[in-house]
């Protein structure tokens, strides 16, 4: 069996640990690192390093910013009394490619889950209680996954925020746009149903 130098293969691995990367695509990045140039290479390795030194969470909603507070709870054309609550921050970045959505946001870097020991206090959920008792929000929108754990999120807040007055939500779910029903799992249709809408 073929064995990769001791720096191939430490390259390879730490590949394998990113989101989605097989072995084999490890390698292939490995060896397209490897034939290009050593200035494409620091190009890379300077990009990583420059977005580790630069980039931090918001102090107030705990997006990824590159200054602090960041430029949508500094800009003064949203509606800050609106909170949409999310997991991560790259739901913000799905979320603003709609531009629908003009509130702001509070990420809570991960979701619930027992299972692998995620409990309350892992998360921002505090921050956002804080942020809501401080006054001025008028609506919550939990839009964490609709699975299990998203699911457990979402309750254990709504728990926390019903006592402060303040208007909680969900966002929608059902047939995505141009789905048939036909097609529609079971758990979408009921959705779909239960949160239809007057016409």
């Amino acid at each position: 069996m073929y064995q990769f130098s001791d720096s191939v293969a430490r390259l390879i691995n730490e590949f394998a640990k990113l989101p989605g990367v097989g072995k084999r695509t490890a390698e292939r990045f490995t060896f397209y690192i490897l034939e290009e140039g050593k200035g494409e290479a620091l190009k890379l390795a300077e990009a990583i390093n420059e977005v580790k030194e630069k980039i931090g969470d918001c102090s107030v909603c705990h997006n990824l910013t590159d200054t602090d507070p960041c430029r949508i709870c500094t800009n003064p054309g949203r509606d800050k009394s609106i909170i949409c609550v999310v997991e991560q921050p790259g739901d913000v970045v799905a979320l603003e490619k709609t531009n629908r959505f003009k509130g702001v946001y509070h990420v809570l870097l991960g979701s619930l889950s027992p299972l692998r020991g995620v409990q309350p206090k892992d998360l921002k959920i505090s921050d956002l209680v804080d942020r809501v008792k401080k006054g001025k929000v008028n609506e919550v929108i939990i839009a964490s996954d609709s699975d299990a754990e998203g699911e457990t999120t979402a309750l254990y807040i709504t728990k926390l925020l019903k006592p402060l007055k303040v208007k909680i939500t969900r966002p929608a779910r059902g047939i995505p746009v141009g789905g048939t029903l036909e097609l529609a799992g079971e758990q979408t249709l009921a959705k779909a149903m239960e949160a239809r809408i007057e016409l």
